[in-house]
């Protein structure tokens, strides 16, 4: 088994969606915010915006696809590195920290560590990015000879 074995077919069909629903059910499944409620609110709202995230992303599960896949990834880094701050700033007690401190450790590590790079081929799959692709190709040639 390949060490970095998260696909962008794995990402979609397997991790999206349902970490959405996690991320929007948790806080009230752990009674999350009792003492203050953007513990709560914190984690629901980033679990609607990875609902609309993965809509609009331009892979297989993807509705509206016209966000690359590549930006979606830097996003849900981002996400990572918010929920490993947040605890922090806004103080929050021993559960919710380890919640938001679990919650960015794996999705740091699922986007960056375990995240398979694409396939080269795969961007010009999308009819949006067959000029770049032909001119990256045809940029190779160029430079085998």
């Amino acid at each position: 088994m390949r060490f970095r074995f998260v696909t962008k077919t794995i990402h979609a069909y397997l991790i999206d969606y349902p970490v959405a629903g996690l991320l929007i059910a948790a806080p009230f499944l752990l009674t999350l915010g009792e003492r203050d409620p953007v513990a709560m609110w914190l984690s629901v709202v980033t679990g609607v915006a990875a609902l609309l995230l993965a809509a609009l992303t331009d892979h297989n599960t993807g509705l509206i696809r016209i966000i690359p896949y590549w930006l979606h990834l830097w996003v849900d880094r981002a996400v990572g590195v918010l929920f490993l701050i947040a605890p922090f700033a806004f103080e929050f007690t021993a559960l919710e920290t380890w919640y938001y401190c679990m919650n960015a450790g794996a999705i740091l590590l699922v986007t960056s560590v375990l995240n398979a790079p694409e396939e080269a081929g795969s961007r010009g799959a999308n009819p949006a990015h067959a000029p770049r692709a032909a001119v990256a190709h045809g940029a190779d040639a160029i430079f085998r000879r």
